[in-house]
């Protein structure tokens, strides 16, 4: 693989957009263009998930000149309106995943972008399992086929590289900076899991504000926690190179 044409990849999450901040965000994305290839939005673009706060986020990525794959957040879903704002999202042009995959016509290399919110349980050793109650087995059952549905749609894709988008985090690595106690609600090891199993190039996540920006699975997977709070930026850059 090292003949295939390096990827630039810009990389955000946690922006939480609403109509007091309109316009400041898209002047942050001037000039992307000559940086990066392409632009991947972690979740949390809200502050409460409401529909005009999703317009606000539609309105900033629009017409990018390159293009955008986002995921939503817990965030995005707290007004019950998560299938109404990825709607105005893919009318603004972005490709909103959910539990799926799509290949992108990058420069000299087909890149694969699976992923979704994620969702939370806990890491080896300290996780929830599916056990006892409904709720708890409910609980962990979501981030379940939530992973299985990555795994599949990892092994199906063909490309040449391949990236995990993601909310919540598949590794604790990079939730360094957080409370312990909150952990299982930050992410999940069947993620990572999941992801080691079907492979890929580079996982992408947000939600950790407080959290640190890089890990690597078991599987020896990079992993990076984009959330704005962390970058200190408007978005920060990968490279997947030939090596």
């Amino acid at each position: 693989m090292s003949d295939l044409t390096e990827v630039r990849i810009a990389a955000v999450g946690d922006i939480h957009l609403g109509e007091d901040v309109r316009g400041q965000y898209r002047k942050s994305l001037d000039g992307i263009d000559e940086r990066a290839d392409i632009l991947m939005v972690a979740g949390d673009l809200t502050r409460h998930g409401t529909l005009a706060e999703g317009r606000v986020v539609a309105d900033e990525l629009r017409d990018l000149p390159i293009p955008v794959v986002a995921v939503l957040g817990n965030h995005d879903y707290h007004s019950d309106l998560q299938h109404e704002i990825a709607g105005e999202l893919r009318d603004a042009g972005v490709i909103v995943l959910n539990d799926e995959g799509v290949v992108i016509e990058c420069p000299g290399t087909r890149l694969g972008v699976v992923g979704g919110k994620g969702f939370g349980g806990g890491f080896a050793g300290k996780c929830a399992s599916e056990f006892g109650e409904r709720e708890t087995k409910n609980f962990v059952r979501h981030t379940r086929l939530i992973a299985e549905s990555w795994q599949k749609a990892l092994k199906e894709m063909d490309a040449d590289r391949k990236v995990v988008l993601s909310h919540y985090s598949p590794i604790k690595e990079t939730l360094e900076g957080e409370p312990l106690e909150i952990y299982p609600f930050l992410g999940s090891y069947l993620l990572a899991e999941a992801v080691d199993t079907a492979g890929a190039d580079l996982i992408l996540h947000g939600h950790a504000h407080k959290g640190s920006e890089k890990g690597m699975t078991s599987g020896g997977i990079r992993v990076r926690n984009v959330a704005l709070p962390v970058l200190g930026a408007a978005y920060a850059v990968y490279r997947l190179s030939g090596d």
